[in-house]
């Protein structure tokens, strides 16, 4: 490619990013004017359900609230009056935005920061790719560089956190059964549906306090922007009346003493070693040319590494590293054999005569560059179906752990398996295949929009079991999408979906035995 082209193109996607950014959680769309959040059930048991990392909730000591008739605990009502009776009108379109529920906004934001960070590194001037750094986050190229695996990992851990912290919550909340605010106090203004729900600790400050650890870590260089939508979730939760200072304080300390055991496990994962080394790009190339195979190679000038080839050796959240082995599929066909020619074929046909229909497929599953991914565009559709049913904080936390502990998973196993196999993409095997969208830097086989997809449709249809069949058929799309597109075969998109919902029933197998049903 021209340089000044790929250039002008660097700048398009860096300013479509910061567009994004700009708009903050303009990127949801549909859940701007999100009801506030309102449970048909609060889960006053969710205490007992079973956590992901944590033994169990008594792993994070919360100290025993102040009574509601000292001075201390009246000094924090008056707080929330002082607030309330000077009141602004950008205050209170806060309480709105944060009111549709923590989970939901902290997901938001979170897509945000990966679409921000989802951004390829340009060549060195020597022709070497340099790669993102933790240690110096705001250096070229900026860390992380969320590509799919990456995001996946994120979202799971965010969300699997949340989850357990949650639980925890719930735990003490029954235990000190401390009334909210409004109950003690019953000319409080309440800007928010009530709860009978004990309002020590705060759910939404224990959101709030799990996010901001565990973004610390995954996205170093947007700390100033984290703590300021931190302190606009706190702030809104006092003028709201739905928290007193001590709820809020208790909340976030319990989040981010949770949150610290998640980092630990991410310190830990083998997540840093996926970029792999020269070395190790060389052997999976002679790996597959000693099967007697083609191997994939990076069509990009100059030939950019694969993308985090490693990074099946990821420890996963659903099952053991031997599980994920033997959830590896079969080969791919033979490059020579008459079905891979005949699979060829079909993505040239494809390609050379697309339908208006096809291509807005193709653009509506591309997720590719300066997007939330794959896994955060099904993080989205989850959100708004979620928002329909009316579920509690803690189930909102539990459902979207169960969607992103599927689609990390799923990630592993998908990366596994192409760079086990090695395969090319239909755009090397015919060069006269021209894509109708960017053609990803990474082996054929299996698809990862397929695998994700797999996995998503399969939870989130035992989760909302009246929607399986559109999320099947979504899955569906998503995959003929990256036919439709030319850059995969037939064969890696039925395979992918079959491994993707090979990996969500493990996460359906978990949702059976977690108490929450």
């Amino acid at each position: 490619m021209n340089k000044k082209l790929f250039l002008y193109q660097v700048c398009i996607v860096v300013a479509a990013a910061a567009i994004i950014i700009a708009c903050n959680k303009d990127i949801v769309g549909r859940t701007d004017n999100a009801p506030a959040l309102a449970p048909t059930n609060i889960d006053s048991n969710a205490g007992t359900w079973k956590p992901v990392l944590l033994a169990a909730p008594t792993d994070i000591v919360v100290a025993t609230p102040i009574a509601t008739n000292t001075p201390d605990y009246i000094a924090q009502i008056n707080e929330i009056k002082s607030a309330q009776a000077n009141i602004t009108p950008e205050e209170k379109k806060m309480v709105k935005y944060w009111s549709a529920g923590a989970i939901l906004r902290w997901n938001e934001i979170l897509r945000e920061l990966v679409a921000k960070h989802n951004l390829p590194p340009y060549q060195n001037p020597d022709g070497t790719y340099p790669i993102p750094s933790a240690a110096n986050p705001l250096a070229y190229p900026q860390f992380p560089f969320s590509n799919p695996p990456y995001a996946a990992r994120a979202y799971a851990y965010v969300s699997a956190a949340q989850y357990d912290a949650l639980v925890t919550a719930w735990y003490y909340k029954k235990q000190f059964n401390r009334a909210a605010p409004y109950k003690v106090d019953a000319t409080l203004q309440v800007l928010v549906p009530k709860s009978e729900l004990p309002s020590y600790p705060s759910e939404d400050a224990v959101v709030e306090g799990t996010a901001v650890e565990m973004l610390k870590l995954l996205f170093p260089g947007d700390q100033d922007y984290i703590q300021q939508k931190a302190a606009e979730h706190r702030r809104a939760r006092i003028i709201a009346g739905a928290n007193v200072r001590s709820d809020i304080e208790a909340g976030e300390a319990l989040g981010k003493a949770v949150a610290q055991k998640f980092t630990a496990r991410a310190r830990g994962d083998r997540a840093g070693a996926a970029v792999g080394t020269p070395t190790i790009w060389a052997k999976l190339e002679t790996d597959c040319m000693a099967r007697g195979e083609t191997p994939w190679y990076s069509l990009e000038i100059p030939k950019r590494p694969p993308m985090l080839p490693v990074f099946g050796k990821t420890k996963a959240f659903l099952f053991d590293s031997l599980t994920a082995l033997s959830l590896r599929p079969a080969p791919p066909p033979a490059v020579g054999s008459k079905q891979m020619k005949d699979e060829t074929e079909e993505i040239y046909q494809m390609v050379k005569t697309p339908t208006r229909e096809r291509t807005a497929i193709v653009q509506f599953w591309a997720d590719g560059v300066a997007t939330s991914t794959p896994p955060g565009h099904w993080d989205a559709i989850a959100a708004e179906d979620f928002i329909a049913k009316g579920f509690s904080e803690v189930r909102w936390a539990r459902n979207m752990a169960l969607l992103n502990m599927s689609l990390m998973d799923a990630a592993i196993v998908c990366w596994d398996t192409k760079n086990y196999y090695y395969n090319p993409r239909p755009t090397q095997l015919n060069p006269a295949i021209k894509t109708l969208t960017g053609i990803p830097n990474f082996p054929s086989y299996i698809s990862g929009h397929s695998t994700f997809s797999g996995a998503a449709a399969a939870i989130l249809g035992h989760i909302i079991p009246e929607r399986a069949t559109a999320y099947e058929a979504m899955a569906q799309e998503a995959s003929m999408s990256r036919m439709y597109g030319g850059i995969h075969f037939r064969s890696d998109c039925s395979v992918g979906l079959t491994v993707g919902k090979n990996v969500g029933a493990y996460a359906i197998e978990r949702a059976k035995t977690d108490g929450a049903e």
